[in-house]
């Protein structure tokens, strides 16, 4: 069972799929609605963090989960000690070359404070000031209906048994 209500959280009118980014290359939007039915986890990520290493975590549940329903959303972000401050060009180069990433990039986005993407802000607001991220690779949740149902702070490896078991309970709902 999840520390987040599913029915509490559906009576709100807004859901994950009003929210969009960007994709890392191209900047083309990229709308939460395209993965309706699917389970999202989505990361703020950045390629010069000490916990840069979970890309190659978040990958290996990628390709795990991913013909279940998973897809992960990597949202590179500068916020926290100023360790994205490559172009979009280098960061996909990087995730690609160092860790094979294959799950979808956004574009570079701020996720704290007044003026985080609106997803973040939406978060914040969801699920309580202290579910926000407060470094790099910290991750949400968001079930098959679009519910934002869990996070996981960036020491919570995206092998752990806390995240994979999250995961695997979203992915066994229906939509």
């Amino acid at each position: 069972m999840w520390p987040f209500s599913p029915s509490a959280a559906e009576k709100n009118d807004q859901n994950m799929y009003d929210f969009s980014f960007k994709t890392l290359m191209g900047g083309k939007p990229m709308p939460l609605s395209n993965y309706k039915g699917k389970v999202l986890l989505i990361v703020n990520t950045a390629s010069k963090c000490g916990f840069t290493q979970q890309y190659e975590g978040l990958e290996k549940l990628y390709a795990a989960y991913k013909d279940k329903g998973l897809v992960i959303i990597g949202v590179p972000s500068n916020d926290f000690g100023a360790q994205e401050q490559g172009s979009s060009e280098e960061i996909a180069q990087f995730c690609k070359l160092n860790y094979g990433v294959s799950f979808p990039m956004a574009s570079k986005e701020i996720v704290s404070g007044d003026d985080a993407h609106p997803f973040y802000q939406y978060a914040r607001k969801k699920l309580g000031f202290g579910t926000a991220p407060k470094w790099n690779f910290h991750k949400y949740l968001v079930n098959r209906k679009g519910v934002l149902i869990d996070y996981f702070n960036s020491t919570t490896s995206p092998d752990s048994s806390r995240v994979k078991s999250a995961i695997e309970s979203a992915l066994s709902e229906t939509e």
